[in-house]
């Protein structure tokens, strides 16, 4: 018998794919053509980046290289960011501001979503009298009424020297963030609300497991509306805090610890970076529910 088996055929080697002068050209047009669309974002994003970059750098050079024409550090003396975290009172002011922060962020978001959710929600007389006059709190600056504020905390409660003078008015409710908070509200539609009355609950019980577990963006937008602003506040500390030292947050204390180093730039500029640090982290990984909860409070007014 002969052997009728086939040898297996190879496939051609595919032959590679020469790029031509068109193809290159169309490339190089699509990548002006980018550039050209997104020059003013470049342009933008380097304008608000470029003073970062510059803080880190300086924050990292040596003492005697720290604001020269040097750009790019020499040796990188990551040392500097432990000193300043050594620095007496600095761990302190951390802890006032984490307290201050995450306090009064707390307090805001609990006193101001049933505000928000009454003004959202509910039909009565007087709640458009109401709202005005939360858009109207939003619009006083703090300095018209630091003037008695400051008497009725210091003088009647004594408690001048401390963060309480902040931190307590957190619990009465917040304009801005009864405001944001009352935009998203409006979105929600009311068969949700009346749904869940049907069923039983209570105004109460049917904000906590129906209208928070859907407004979940536009409260963490809130909050982190609130603790960028605690965290960054210096005129409240400065007005009740500035005779203790025990009770500075950082934003009073950098400007003490830039007085007392003024020709350390590299480490007055380690301290600004471990300021900043922690609300730039939280904003790139709150990023998305920021933005979702921002673009939200804004569909129905």
């Amino acid at each position: 018998m002969t052997d009728t088996t086939l040898a297996p055929v190879k496939a051609p080697a595919p032959t590679p794919r020469t790029e031509t002068p068109a193809h290159r050209t169309a490339k190089r047009k699509a990548a002006l053509e980018w550039v050209a669309v997104h020059s003013l974002a470049i342009a933008v994003g380097l304008f608000f980046l470029l003073p970062f970059v510059f803080v880190f750098l300086t924050a990292v050079m040596s003492d005697d290289q720290a604001l020269t024409r040097d750009l790019w550090p020499k040796t990188w003396e990551w040392g500097n960011f432990g000193t300043v975290w050594e620095t007496p009172g600095f761990l302190t002011w951390w802890k006032n501001t984490l307290l201050y922060a995450g306090l009064g962020t707390l307090l805001a978001i609990c006193s101001s979503l049933p505000v928000a959710y009454a003004l959202a929600k509910f039909r009565f007389r007087g709640r458009n009298v109401m709202m005005m006059a939360v858009i109207a709190a939003m619009m006083l600056p703090p300095q018209v009424v630091i003037v008695p504020m400051y008497l009725f905390w210091a003088k009647q409660l004594d408690l001048a020297g401390t963060l309480w003078p902040l931190i307590i008015p957190m619990g009465f409710g917040n304009a801005f963030t009864i405001f944001l908070l009352r935009q998203f509200l409006l979105t929600i539609p009311r068969e949700y609300t009346e749904a869940a009355k049907i069923d039983g609950c209570g105004e109460f019980r049917t904000l906590i497991r129906v209208v928070v577990p859907m407004c979940k963006p536009a409260i963490s937008a809130a909050a982190l509306f609130h603790f960028f602003y605690s965290w960054n506040d210096y005129f409240g500390p400065q007005i009740y805090a500035s005779e203790n030292p025990a009770a500075w947050t950082l934003s009073y204390g950098l400007e003490s610890f830039k007085g007392a180093h003024q020709t350390d730039w590299n480490l007055t500029m380690a301290a600004t970076v471990l300021v900043m640090a922690p609300v730039i982290f939280l904003f790139f990984f709150a990023q998305k529910a920021f933005v979702e909860g921002v673009t939200l409070t804004g569909v129905k007014g």
